[in-house]
């Protein structure tokens, strides 16, 4: 067993490359080989979010606080709340964020597959984020 304490890894901002506006993520667990998954708790301030990714084995988010939204290529902008589950499948074209007056925070979990998780792609445009 190993329990890993809050406040034992610091947070990090989220990279501009990935992200539009002010993002902090929290790294839950990275779980060890032979084991794949890893897990992060994001936070998203009003109007942040992702840039366009895949992940090569899919992407679980848990909403645990604020309103957010999310959206996968050609699909409609979606509302997600704390409770709310989504899954993007495996190689699905999306982007997840706040909505642009409230942050909004969530657990996302993915596999590792050949030492990657995720494939970062545009950042989501004003035009598109605003397509609501």
């Amino acid at each position: 067993m190993e329990i890993k304490r809050v406040g034992s890894q610091p947070s990090a901002k989220g990279p501009a490359d990935w992200f539009t506006g002010t993002v902090r993520l929290d790294s839950t667990f990275q779980a060890p080989d032979p084991a794949l998954f890893q897990c992060a708790s994001v936070t998203f301030e009003p109007g942040a979010r992702t840039a366009w990714h895949t992940h090569p084995l899919g992407q679980t988010l848990i909403v645990t606080a604020g309103c957010g939204w999310a959206q996968r290529w050609g699909g409609p902008i979606e509302e997600i709340r704390p409770g709310d589950v989504v899954w993007f499948d495996s190689g699905e074209k999306h982007w997840h964020g706040a909505t642009p007056t409230t942050a909004m925070t969530h657990i996302a979990i993915q596999e590792r597959k050949d030492g990657k998780v995720v494939d970062w792609m545009e950042e989501v445009t004003d035009t598109q984020y605003q397509a609501r």
